[in-house]
């Protein structure tokens, strides 16, 4: 069936909903192909379409999905099958939105396309198809492939969507469009054409400025009380961005400042998701800024959840920055070892594209150890894990397993090492840090040898200098002679 692709029959669409709404939204192609899906089904066969799916939404009649992926495909899969009095769609939101919290507006985004398309399913309003439907896994959206759906809405005598457009908007980006393709947009006779022309001329949304902050107040061991949290975050600040205007409301908080240190009493953490990070696909620094605080609660008091997301993060389009390698830093210190190994995994991929910055994720994990908010015993299990060969992420191809490290693992956590080792270990000759694990040193040791790495770290030098057969000095021994070419 044209447009359907893989889902070419009523029995296939229940199957593949039925396994979405049990696996927490699968992979961002087949959720957006699903949503394309129940789109055009709408238009062909609503009856066929709402006798196929009863029989999957009928179990979750008493409770819902696990995952906020889950909730919203469930809406969408109820408003396509029960067909309302048509009335005015209700638009935009403006006059009964309300923005609660600075860390949701990436939620916001994603809540307001599906609002919007559950208006237009149950007043009867189906369009063609849905404009935002992503290209890739990432969420990125490919320019010609945005021109090429508006000209069917044009030739259907239909109206985007606003916040379907957005996102659609939002999720092309990465520089200029092709010239023709602009030029396809420039010709559109919608009124939305010459805003779509612009919009790919000049590259898509540009990357915000950002600001590095500490909580304030001297770190505190944790309590009852109060948590972690005290002065023992590091969080990332993103500057405001011009052109809300002509996006629905819900969006514009993705375009004002966002002040991390600002908290709220209602976070939750099941905010961090792929579809998240598919969201905005070329700009993984605005989204891992605002959930920040949810993976570091994954660190310091002990949350789950959300392991999807930092390999989401990691396979961004767009370049990944501060916070990223924060989120990568609280990833690898996490409490449950799901999402351990997904920070591990996050981090290979990142490195394997060639964008991971291992002096910032170094530099960054020995803040937060310094701070008390990361356990250096977890990191460095979880720098273990990533060291080892790929297909390892539990850590068994770590030192002393048979086969050794991987050469590629072993390059990716190097540079991280080198940056991590120095202010810890000046840390633990000034008293500032009671031990340094010899596991770390010989992690390193074992990370330099397969890396060929060579330069003496003063650090390093120091303690191995030091008399004694303590574990840490020897090992420091093992990685000074390794730097020297021993």
């Amino acid at each position: 069936m044209d447009g359907v692709g893989a889902l070419d029959s009523l029995g296939a669409v229940a199957e593949e909903a039925a396994e979405l709404l049990g696996s927490g939204g699968h992979s961002v192609v087949a959720y957006e192909g699903m949503l394309e899906a129940l789109v055009r089904w709408c238009g062909r066969d609503r009856a066929g379409l709402g006798a196929a799916l009863r029989p999957v939404m009928e179990p979750y009649g008493h409770f819902r999905p696990r995952s906020q992926a889950g909730r919203r495909l469930l809406t969408v899969m109820r408003s396509a099958t029960e067909l309302v009095v048509p009335e005015p769609p209700a638009g935009d939101g403006r006059g009964r939105w309300l923005e609660t919290c600075q860390h949701e507006a990436v939620r916001l985004v994603l809540n307001s396309r599906v609002e919007e398309l559950c208006e237009r399913l149950r007043h009867g309003g189906a369009p063609p198809m849905l404009l935002a439907t992503a290209s890739r896994e990432s969420g990125a959206l490919d320019p010609y492939d945005l021109v090429m759906r508006l000209t069917e809405y044009e030739q259907a005598g239909v109206r985007p969507g606003p916040a379907d457009l957005g996102q659609a908007l939002l999720r092309c980006g990465g520089g200029p469009a092709d010239p023709d393709v602009v030029r396809a947009a420039e010709q559109l006779t919608l009124p939305e054409g010459a805003r779509v022309a612009a919009w790919l001329r000049a590259g898509g949304l540009p990357q915000p400025g950002w600001s590095r902050e500490q909580e304030p107040g001297a770190p505190e061991r944790p309590s009852r009380r109060r948590g972690a949290r005290v002065g023992r975050r590091v969080l990332v600040g993103t500057g405001a961005l011009e052109g809300r205007g002509e996006f629905p409301r819900t969006f514009w908080p993705l375009f004002r400042p966002f002040e991390p240190l600002i908290g709220c009493n209602h976070l939750l953490l099941d905010h961090r998701e792929r579809h998240a990070a598919a969201a905005l696909p070329w700009h993984p620094e605005i989204v891992a800024a605002r959930l920040l605080t949810e993976v570091a609660a994954a660190a310091d008091q002990g949350g789950e959840g959300g392991p999807e997301f930092l390999p989401a993060l990691a396979g961004s389009a767009g370049p990944p920055g501060p916070a990223v390698h924060l989120a990568l830093a609280y990833g690898l210190a996490s409490a449950h070892a799901g999402d351990r190994e997904a920070a591990v995994r996050a981090v290979l991929h990142l490195a394997a594209r060639g964008r991971l910055d291992g002096e910032l994720l170094g530099r960054e994990m020995a803040q937060l150890a310094l701070l008390g908010t990361v356990k250096v015993p977890v990191v460095t299990a979880s720098l273990a894990a990533a060291a080892g060969p790929p297909g390892a992420p539990d850590g068994s191809g770590g030192p002393g397993a048979p086969g050794g490290l991987g050469a590629g693992g072993a390059a990716a956590v190097w540079p991280v090492l080198a940056a991590a080792l120095p202010p810890l270990l000046a840390a633990l000759r000034t008293g500032t840090l009671g031990r340094v694990p010899p596991a770390l040193l010989d992690l390193a040791a074992d990370c330099a040898r397969h890396s060929a790495a060579r330069g003496p770290i003063a650090e390093v030098t120091a303690l191995a200098q030091r008399p004694g057969s303590a574990q840490s000095v020897r090992a420091a021994r093992r990685l000074r002679d390794q730097l020297a070419g021993g």
